[in-house]
């Protein structure tokens, strides 16, 4: 091959790769040309999506597209703006969230719904749920509405509420006394009373009782009274008497444990007694001598006394106290119906009528002239009771044996 056919054969292959190179970089910038054109015809939308904001560029045609290009599949009530057949255009701002399931319970009923509400409040409100001002809703109103969530909403109902005898309106849901009273900030002390009781189920128009019990201790002092004791004294003339020993009154303490309801005692119980002065009897020494008249024969004589005793009528020894009528259970009024407020002055013993029969007039040494018009629980056998209108007489009369005469 000589030296020009070689140039022409180099020629050639020159031209050829000039146009290949020429043939493709047409082919790369149709490429790139037309990307660009495909990329810039691309719209920008801004989407919020369940919350989180994202930015794209697509060719979709509807909002639908989108979501199907992101492989979202709405339902029917979740919440998506604008609607979903809407064309979409450039710089278009799209927001999908998807509706949360919810459980709402009223009283025994419950129901599931979808929801795009934000709060409690708006879930209710969306439904025409409407609450009371003393209705209990859990969670609260002001509560982020979640997916799967129970709303549970306990209508209140009025009541009445005794706290210590105070009286009051209340309201409260279906629930335990022990929580009313927790719900009401009510302490009790473990001696108070709860009607009805702390398990029991609050319901409406209940009457809820708290009685506030405490026990306190009264220490009262009381007089102990002193004893009579009678001696016969045979250096004495009948019918006298003479105190050897004045009495005195004691004073003995008691101690009760009382228990009070609402403030008010509603009892009373002795649980310690002592004496803390002693008594001293009184002792008087009653005459027993009986004086002999001396007179001159052939004449008569004898004395009397307006306060001696018949001689006439059956008499014995009898053990005596005293009484008045307004002794501790007594009526004022006898056995035998004599008023003895109204007459302080009459003479009366009470008696056992198995010995002296009630209506029996009789003589009584130290006392005079009476009547059986009375008896008593304690009055058994040979035993009187003597009255006295005044407490001072009674003291004085003490407990002594005395003589009784029968006058019919």
């Amino acid at each position: 091959m000589n030296f020009k056919t070689m140039k022409s054969l180099f020629s050639k292959s020159l031209s050829r790769r000039k146009w290949i190179v020429t043939i493709g970089t047409l082919v790369t910038s149709a490429a790139v040309f037309g990307i660009l054109f495909y990329e810039g015809s691309k719209n920008t939308v801004a989407l919020t999506l369940d919350g989180e904001q994202k930015e794209i560029r697509t060719h979709a045609n509807t909002i639908q597209d989108i979501l199907k290009e992101l492989e979202i599949s709405p339902r029917s009530e979740d919440y998506l703006y604008p609607s979903g057949n809407t064309k979409v255009s450039n710089n278009m701002n799209i927001v999908w969230e998807p509706a949360k399931q919810v459980g709402i319970v009223v009283g025994d009923q419950k129901k599931m719904i979808w929801t795009n509400a934000d709060t409690v409040k708006e879930l209710l409100s969306e439904n025409e749920i409407k609450v009371g001002e003393h209705d209990k809703v859990q969670p609260g109103l002001s509560e982020k509405v979640t997916g799967n969530m129970n709303v549970k909403i306990d209508t209140a109902f009025s009541l009445k509420f005794v706290n210590g005898g105070k009286e009051q309106k209340v309201w409260s849901t279906s629930t335990t006394v022990a929580d009313f009273l927790k719900q009401q900030g009510i302490t009790l002390k473990d001696s108070d009373r709860v009607e009805p009781s702390l398990g029991e189920i609050v319901k409406a128009n209940d009457v809820v009782n708290v009685v506030r019990v405490e026990k306190v201790t009264d220490v009262v002092e009381e007089t102990k009274n002193f004893t009579v004791i009678s001696k016969k004294d045979s250096d004495l003339s009948k019918g006298k008497e003479k105190v050897i020993q004045e009495g005195k009154h004691g004073k003995i303490e008691k101690k009760f444990e009382i228990v009070k309801e609402n403030g008010k005692e509603v009892s009373r119980k002795l649980v310690s007694e002592k004496v803390v002065e002693e008594s001293q009897d009184k002792i008087v020494n009653i005459g027993t001598k009986v004086l002999v008249a001396q007179v001159s024969r052939g004449s008569s004589s004898s004395s009397s006394s307006a306060s001696a005793a018949p001689s006439d009528g059956r008499e014995f020894y009898v053990s005596s106290t005293a009484y008045t009528a307004s002794c501790n259970g007594c009526s004022g009024r006898t056995a035998t119906g004599i008023n003895l407020k109204s007459n302080p002055n009459v003479k009366v013993i009470a008696v056992d009528p198995s010995v002296i029969p009630l209506g029996t007039k009789v003589y009584v040494e130290g006392y005079g002239y009476a009547v059986a018009a009375d008896t008593g629980g304690a009055i058994k056998g040979n035993k009187i009771d003597v009255f006295f209108s005044s407490k001072s007489d009674a003291y004085r009369w003490g407990r002594k044996t005395i003589k009784v005469k029968i006058l019919n």
